[in-house]
């Protein structure tokens, strides 16, 4: 038996289409239903589906009478707040290209963005680093525009470009990856596949608002299902969670694995009457992690695997939970394979992910590195670079990546952007970063380098602060008198972490 799992495609995407009229398309069977929630210790600020979707589509007709013509690239450099997603879907109503951005990227690496997009328009916190650009439009002007008269929804084909993400490339240089409106419509298979979501529910994200595993499953997708999206204020810290959790009546709660770990830390027991489960995405979850969360809550946690390419298509659910230390199967309508260089290996056998090219969640392309999608090719299949098994019954463990990918916090960072930053550090003659693990399941970046003498850790975090986001940034930096190298005299990136010695309490 081969490791392909394909259960038959999912209905087709229906024409004409828009990605922010899906997302609304509820709004106004239940207008005065709460849509969000920006949970405070003392109360709530609530957004209702009425005034969420005068919001989006104010704010479409505000970029039109600005003079953005539909086509139009809009990067968002926009904070931790609800004119995020606000922007971000105003945009996509009115068929403008938003690009949501980390807030944490610092000025150099805003333009290089700006250099390869060469986009219209800035939309711009003033408060939010970036390169200049001819056209900005401040956050002021952005919430004036939400009172305006709505825009129509630019209907049309599914297969047109909605919005663009970025990820980081393993050349260093991160990669434009553009979707198709159509993204959303291949996010209903993680309804059932992973959330157990329905219309009654709750779901509170721990995220920030401007992080696209925030904006996925923390909104848009309890939105498009007429539920009620929960976010922590900003600055929330994450021993507050359980509270708030229990006081505004949480069903269910998702985060990364970080936030998870930290909320059991000392915590025998926490008291979620309302919670039925946890949702968890960006890195591995762990076991260990794992049985402390439903020993602590006595709910479940459910983990889901994917990529900036194709959102999650593998994952646990409340139906199918997943066995031991598997991810759990790829969701009903998903085409998945495990890939030896042959095509599809037999089931039980090491290969890598793979999604085939008819995903309805697969992106169009690179933007800036359009050759590149045909070297992620291998047949019909889109290969994620990840190893992993499949069992008989369909379930996949992850093995890890099969090139020098590091996670932060559920970022993927490519090591050869954070050598090239540091490569250019005086003093610094060669340089190679690698994650090593500074106590059990947590993982952070090193960076391993050679030169003259010791250099000074404080003046490298000055330096790494000012050109790379902070997810990016080393938080160890280890001089050696050599690096790792092979026979071919190149860097050994993995051999990297047996040189790091975690600190002692």
């Amino acid at each position: 038996m081969l490791s392909i799992f394909d259960q038959g495609s999912p209905a087709p995407c229906p024409t004409p289409f828009n990605l922010a009229a899906h997302v609304l398309g509820r709004a106004d069977h239940a207008p005065d239903k709460v849509a969000l929630s920006i949970l405070r210790p003392n109360g709530a600020q609530d957004w209702t589906y009425r005034d969420l979707k005068a919001a989006v589509l104010g704010t479409g007709m505000g970029l039109l009478r600005a003079g953005l013509k539909p086509g139009d690239i809009a990067l968002m450099r926009l904070g931790n707040t609800v004119d995020f997603p606000i922007a971000y879907l105003g945009a996509i109503a009115v068929r403008i290209v938003p690009v949501p951005t980390s807030s944490q990227l610092t000025e150099p690496e805003t333009a290089k963005m700006i250099d390869e997009l060469s986009p219209a328009v800035i939309l711009r916190d003033p408060g939010v680093a970036c390169a200049s650009h001819s056209k900005q439009i401040g956050l002021d002007a952005l919430k004036a525009m939400r009172n305006l008269p709505p825009a129509e929804f630019d209907m049309g084909d599914p297969e047109r470009m909605a919005y663009v993400v970025y990820t980081s490339g393993t050349s260093g240089k991160p990669r434009a990856v553009a979707h198709a409106h159509r993204a959303i419509w291949a996010r209903q298979m993680m309804v059932d596949g992973w959330y157990g979501l329905r219309e009654t529910d709750r779901l509170c994200h721990a995220g920030a608002f401007n992080w696209t595993y925030t904006l996925g499953t923390g909104l848009m997708d309890p939105w498009t299902m007429g539920a009620t999206a929960l976010i922590p204020v900003p600055g929330t810290k994450i021993t507050a969670l359980p509270a708030l959790l229990r006081q505004h009546g949480a069903t269910i709660f998702a985060a990364a694995p970080g936030v998870y770990r930290k909320m059991v830390q000392g915590c025998d027991r926490a008291e979620l009457p309302d919670l039925r489960h946890g949702l968890c995405a960006g890195e591995k979850l762990s076991r260990a992690l794992h049985e402390q969360w439903r020993k602590a809550t006595g709910t479940e946690l459910f983990e889901a695997y994917g990529m900036s390419e194709c959102s999650t298509f593998i994952s646990s659910s409340p139906d199918h939970p997943a066995r031991s230390d598997a991810l759990g199967q790829p969701q009903p309508g998903r085409r998945v394979a495990i890939l030896g260089p042959d095509g599809p290996v037999p089931k039980g056998q090491e290969g890598t992910i793979a999604i085939h090219r008819s995903d309805p969640g697969l992106m169009l392309t690179y933007l800036n590195a359009p050759d590149e999608v045909e070297t992620r090719m291998q047949g019909e299949w889109f290969l994620t670079g990840d190893q992993g098994v499949m069992a008989v019954d369909g379930q996949i463990s992850y093995l890890g990546r099969d090139d020098d990918m590091m996670n932060a916090g559920g970022y993927r960072v490519s090591p050869v952007e954070v050598e090239a930053a540091l490569s250019r550090f005086p003093g610094i003659t060669q340089v190679g970063a690698a994650a090593v693990e500074v106590k059990p399941d947590t993982f952070v970046i090193a960076a391993f380098y050679t030169g003259p003498e010791k250099l000074d850790d404080a003046a490298l975090r000055t330096y790494v602060e000012a050109n790379l986001a902070r997810y990016k940034q080393p938080r160890a930096f280890i001089h050696l008198p050599a690096l790792p190298t092979g026979g071919n005299g190149k860097l050994l990136r993995r051999a990297l972490p047996a040189y790091f010695e975690a600190p002692t309490k």
